[in-house]
């Protein structure tokens, strides 16, 4: 049945589905809890079989329902995306499941001391080949203060403290995504092997073309009796999010509809919010998008500089045609840069060689609304089948700093620059006050501006942007797809005001009371970046828009993730540097 006929009509045969899925679940919880690691293992094992012998059609079939035709680079996107990070994950997963006798995968994790005083944990390189594949590249997770390296253990992996036969299990309910591929399966697994939980899965309407693929990806998990995978619509999703059986909640989408589940809809909503009475108390955890901003900070870019930025704004805005949660949405310029115009320009002149159509349902009345409020308003086409990217004014336009787009269309704002650190701070205090959510952030700024300001006194400056994911000289997309990362909001969201959601998904070093991830890329890439000292083996990475290998990588990349393999590096180095 397709998700569009789920109509009120014909739903009661399906809430029957939905009521002997959770009775399943129900029965099996206490026992999914209580399983062993070593089942646990070999489940997480079998399921990397499983994704492998879908991954192709898995892949091919998001391209071709996204409008794009398998075998070409931009369909690369969805391998990436898709069966790639989900296998990544499953990989994390049980690397810190073999090692869970004594948390000693704790041990084997990098710390240091951050200038604000606090743990700065490691998460990636995490193995040899994280050295090769993600070369140059480091992520830490900051934790939150009083959180130390003598207490980092209590602050990890904690579902797995209690004794296997003392556990008692839940039945959660994860409501999918609709945008990226990947987000369901890690999700699920989230709270199946994180938090201990069986999982019925609703499918997005949106997406649930691929609810036989994951039901042949996943299905090691739903032998176990530990996972359900149901379709339907909103209605649903709120038959099952007021279920009695559901004990917790995970949704990945709209705070729209995080408010809906949470305080109810039109004057009951209101009134309930105003009277502080959820009409659902449940535990919901929720991961929902954000105006992401990126700072460009002035400093001495050369013309090779711009030209591999502008690619990396362009590519923040428009994979995924902008239906990302982190596409960028705020560009921050510094007022009267010599290179500012050059460096839009070549922005400009990259997005029109990217004319992947967008897909999102509503994406052309939200940017219709974008450009109403968007003051003077420039469109830059990008051939028949793509609607222009949208560059609007965000200055004075209070709409667009408040409401994610979630297509192509790029708010812009300039602020006085009188030096790279007086700006920089300007541009953070503008990100936590003037834009919405508190999801994913970028920072660009050349090497020589970070030695001028300070390593130490970056990072303090740093610590002052208020983002769950920060990439500097990087995209925060890629916290995303490395599952090693912590993801999901700021810390401190409450219900009454959830802006990017509350709690973490991926994480596989399960860490607990975190603050954020902190992302830095090589500024240059391979081999231009040696030339600086700048030591990565990275060329354009592959998750560009204008990688013309990203199809071929992002196949590489999965079948090298199902098994890592000396003998699969010259193809994927190949490729990349061909990219």
């Amino acid at each position: 049945m397709d998700g569009a006929q789920l109509t009120l009509e014909n739903q009661p045969e399906f809430f029957g589905e939905y009521e002997a899925a959770l009775a399943n679940l129900d029965a099996a919880k206490d026992g999914w809890a209580r399983s062993s690691l070593a089942e646990r293992i070999g489940l997480l094992t079998q399921m990397k079989h499983t994704i492998m012998q879908v991954a192709k059609d898995w892949a091919e079939t998001s391209a071709r329902n996204k409008g794009l035709s398998a075998g070409t680079p931009v369909a690369g996107e969805e391998w990436i995306t898709g069966p790639y990070a989900t296998m990544a994950g499953v990989n994390g997963l049980l690397h810190t499941l073999s090692q869970m006798p004594g948390k000693a995968f704790a041990d084997k994790l990098r710390k240091r001391e951050l200038p604000t005083g606090q743990l700065a944990v490691q998460v990636l390189p995490a193995s040899f080949w994280d050295h090769l594949l993600f070369s140059g590249v480091r992520a830490e997770a900051w934790m939150l203060k009083g959180v130390t390296r003598d207490n980092l253990k209590d602050h990890a992996a904690t579902a797995y403290d209690q004794p296997e036969a003392e556990r008692k299990g839940k039945v959660a309910l994860v409501l999918g995504a609709g945008n990226v591929t990947a987000i369901t399966p890690l999700d699920v697994m989230q709270k199946l092997i994180v938090e201990n939980q069986v999982v019925i899965l609703k499918m997005n309407p949106i997406n649930d073309y691929l609810t036989d693929h994951y039901k042949i990806a996943m299905k090691p998990l739903i032998d176990a009796g530990a996972l359900r995978i149901v379709r339907g619509d909103a209605a649903g999703g709120a038959y099952l999010s007021d279920h009695p059986l559901v004990e917790e909640l995970h949704i990945t989408g709209s705070d729209k509809t995080h408010d809906a589940i949470v305080w109810g809809v039109g004057q009951e909503g209101e009134s309930n919010r105003k009277q502080g009475t959820p009409r659902n108390p449940r535990r919901i955890t929720s991961e929902l998008g954000s105006v992401s901003p990126t700072i460009v900070v002035p400093g001495p870019w050369s013309a090779a500089d711009i030209r591999y930025q502008a690619e990396h704004i362009a590519t923040m805005k428009l994979h995924n045609s902008g239906h990302n949660c982190i596409a960028c949405q705020a560009l921050i310029m510094p007022g009267g840069w010599d290179l500012g115009s050059r460096l839009m320009h070549e922005v400009r002149q990259v997005a029109t060689r990217s004319t992947r159509p967008t897909w999102y349902p509503g994406t052309g009345q939200r940017l219709q609304t974008h450009c109403q409020h968007g003051g003077a308003v420039r469109k830059v086409g990008r051939g028949d089948a793509a609607p222009p990217l949208v560059i609007s004014d965000l200055a004075g336009h209070s709409h667009n700093r408040e409401n994610e787009v979630f297509g192509p269309a790029l708010g812009t704002v300039e602020l006085d620059a009188p030096d790279p650190e007086t700006y920089l701070r300007a541009a953070i205090a503008y990100a936590n006050d003037a834009l919405w959510g508190t999801l994913g952030a970028n920072i660009l700024i050349h090497p020589r501006t970070i030695s001028k300001i300070g390593k130490a006194r970056f990072e303090l400056i740093v610590a002052e942007l208020k983002y769950g994911t920060i990439a500097v000289n990087a995209w925060c997309g890629m916290g995303f797809l490395i599952t090693t990362c912590p993801w999901g909001a700021y810390p401190g969201h409450t219900p009454d005001d959830i802006q990017s959601g509350s709690g973490t998904v991926h994480n596989t070093f399960m860490l607990e009371n975190t603050e954020r991830v902190v992302l830095r890329a090589p500024w240059r890439p391979f081999p231009r970046g040696l030339l600086s000292l700048q030591f990565t083996l990275l060329p354009r990475p592959p998750f560009f828009i204008t990688n013309k290998r990203q199809h071929k990588i992002g196949r590489a990349l999965t079948e090298f993730q199902y098994k890592p393999n000396w003998r699969r590096l010259p193809g994927i180095l190949c490729n990349a540097l061909l990219g």
